[in-house]
């Protein structure tokens, strides 16, 4: 399994998620590193797909429901949508499921 934490120099909260990660990694019982990747400038958040920082992909997947339709790539701190509101990082149940469809489990 491949994971992903895509982030820009300046934005703390991909600096709040990563511990958070590491918890639910454990939790899931899933070992391996975590890929951190500094997105530099814009051309490269176009590239990437980066929709703001943090971004998680689990096997080149976004964890966010919905992620995929979106096209607002850029150099900026990520805000996800949830039903208390916004957050500066997804929420564990997006983190858990995502890793479990990676597993199959």
């Amino acid at each position: 399994m491949k994971i992903e934490l895509l982030y820009f120099d300046g934005c703390p909260n991909h600096e709040a998620l990563l511990p958070r990660l590491r918890e639910l990694l454990d939790q899931a019982r899933v070992g391996g590193a975590v890929e951190l990747i500094e997105v530099a400038d814009d051309a490269a958040a176009q590239r990437q797909r980066f929709l703001g920082s943090p971004t998680l992909r689990v096997d080149g997947r976004d964890v966010e429901p919905g992620a995929e339709l979106r096209s607002d790539f850029g150099l900026k701190c990520r805000l996800y949508r949830t039903e208390a509101g916004f957050a500066g990082v997804p929420l564990d149940d997006w983190v858990l499921a995502a890793v479990s469809q990676a597993t199959g489990s």
